[in-house]
């Protein structure tokens, strides 16, 4: 059975970015319902929200029902998860104080679903303390409150009050029906490269960007985990509600593992973690030396962050990471047997359009007792088959 989205559209300049979020939904299988205030009627259209969602719009709150049920509590009832957005100051101050004058205010008072809001807004309304009270009051009474982007604004101005990208407003609502099957584990997630010093401005390191371990907290942390997000260097931002310890080098990475490993079920060794390190690091900006053609470093090998949560490990799971350029199926079975995996994740680093810095993947996945390939997908979906097998160890 398709869950039952309602978008409830207020009336500011953003509505127009509702109409991305109307169809993408539906492509994705929901069956999206929409309810426009008289306000936001002023700014788009219903006929394109009909158009997209194929369904019909609702504003009127007097006109007759299409059957015998009572128009605002049918809707309230058979709607697995309620966004409003734009959601101006105005509406937000009417769900705050309890006032239903109109369709969409009706429904939300007699919904028992949850509702998300995406406040939008000129920056100066968004910051007065009034509307800032009145979205404490909602969150206090269970309404979850996107945060607003930055940026420039339709009035002029720059600063909060953003609606987000549909794209973002999507993935909430795709993560808030999650199935929270993961509730109760909390998980350690290494993700991105490390980085070791050679000078101020030298160092080595490799091409990760994190994209991997990232999406395994996001979607972790949707299906309702407890996260523990230890990252190298990266420009991603990390997932809201994760625990994220900033590392550089591996030793610093090694450090935090174990650090926590203790009070986790399983660790997610996702980072690409640089194998050695100078053994010196020059104080100052080493120097083009014209004698010498040359330069000669000498390294020295990082600490085994696997081997060193062996070391401590309990009844935890451990899954581990291999980046290949040859015999992937040989170097990945092998890193599993010398390195206790309960499950490792295997992909070869010389394919192209995948890997590093895409947002695509090709996987092997292997234990003791199975093996299988999963083909070219988004990260994201590579994440869930990832913990999927991940929970049956669990």
């Amino acid at each position: 059975m398709r869950p039952n989205i309602i978008l409830g559209i207020t009336g500011g300049i953003a509505a127009y970015k509702m109409a991305h979020v109307a169809s993408s939904l539906t492509k994705e299988g929901y069956n999206v319902d929409v309810i426009m205030t008289e306000s936001a009627k002023e700014f788009i259209s219903p006929l394109t929200f009909q158009s997209l969602t194929h369904n019909s719009v609702e504003s009127e709150m007097f006109t007759p029902p299409a059957n015998r049920d009572v128009k605002h509590i049918s809707l309230a009832d058979r709607a697995d998860l309620f966004l409003i957005g734009p959601a101006t100051g105005n509406f937000i101050a009417k769900l705050a104080g309890g006032i239903g004058d109109d369709l969409l205010s009706t429904i939300l008072m007699a919904t028992r679903a949850d509702v998300m809001i995406a406040p939008a807004m000129n920056v100066n309304m968004y910051n007065n303390p009034v509307v800032q009270k009145n979205l404490e009051i909602l969150k206090d009474k269970g309404f979850i409150v996107l945060e607003p982007d930055s940026g420039y604004l339709a009035c002029g101005y720059e600063g909060g009050g953003r609606l987000p990208e549909p794209d973002v407003l999507v993935a909430a609502v795709k993560d808030m029906l999650t199935p929270k099957d993961l509730s109760g584990k909390k998980l350690l997630i290494t993700a991105g490269p490390t980085r070791e010093t050679i000078d101020p401005v030298r160092f080595l390191s490799n091409r990760s960007t994190g994209r991997m371990g990232y999406a395994i907290a996001k979607r972790a942390k949707a299906r309702g985990a407890e996260i523990v997000l230890i990252s190298g260097p990266t420009e991603l931002d990390p997932p809201e509600g994760v625990q994220l310890i900033d590392v550089k080098s591996a030793q610093e990475m090694a450090e935090a593992a174990v650090e926590y490993f203790p009070e986790v079920h399983a660790g997610i060794m996702a980072a690409a973690v640089s194998d050695y390190r100078p053994i010196e690091i020059s104080e100052q900006k080493l120097k083009k030396s014209e004698n010498d053609e040359n330069l000669m470093i000498e390294l020295t090998r990082t600490p085994d962050i696997i081997n060193e949560l062996n070391k401590i490990k309990g009844s935890q799971k451990l899954v581990g990471f291999a980046a290949e350029s040859e015999a992937l199926k040989v170097n990945a079975r092998r890193k599993l047997l010398e390195k206790s995996l309960d499950l490792i994740i295997a992909n070869n680093i010389a394919d192209e359009n995948v890997g590093f810095a895409s947002r695509n993947n090709r996987v092997l996945i292997l234990n003791e007792e199975f093996e299988y390939q999963v083909a070219i997908r988004d990260k994201k979906e590579i994440a869930d088959i990832i913990l999927d097998e991940l929970k049956s160890f669990l």
